[in-house]
């Protein structure tokens, strides 16, 4: 007979998992609480967004415990998307006020040479 084998992960793992998940999000709440603006806000919210991702597709969906090379499949798309994301912001600027000057809305006036 041949015996199925699997991995079992003792529950405490998840448990754990669980009380940092709350931890983490309690402390997401604290800044909307404590009223952080601008930078520090936005900043905040992502990191703890972040690391309750990892921690509930580490343990809880068990890539934690994957094979490198899917681990690199499900994690390297979104990890691109991210840079892609983080290039198309540092050119907004250059592309909004390229426009601005092409249709002509810009105050901006080129000095013409003096004869």
């Amino acid at each position: 007979m041949a015996s199925s084998e699997g991995q079992q992960h003792p529950l405490s793992i998840y448990f754990w998992i669980w009380g940092l998940l709350f931890v983490v999000s309690s402390f997401s709440y604290m800044v909307d609480y404590l009223n952080f603006q601008g930078t520090i806000r936005w900043t905040l919210i992502i990191v703890f967004m972040f690391v309750k991702a990892g921690f509930i597709v580490g343990i809880f969906m068990h890539m934690g415990w994957e094979r490198l090379a899917l681990r690199a499949a499900i994690l390297l798309p979104p990890i691109a998307i991210l840079v892609f994301i983080a290039l198309m912001s540092i050119e907004a600027d250059h592309t909004f006020l390229t426009r601005i000057e092409f249709f002509g809305e810009s105050d901006f006036m080129a000095e013409s040479p003096h004869h």
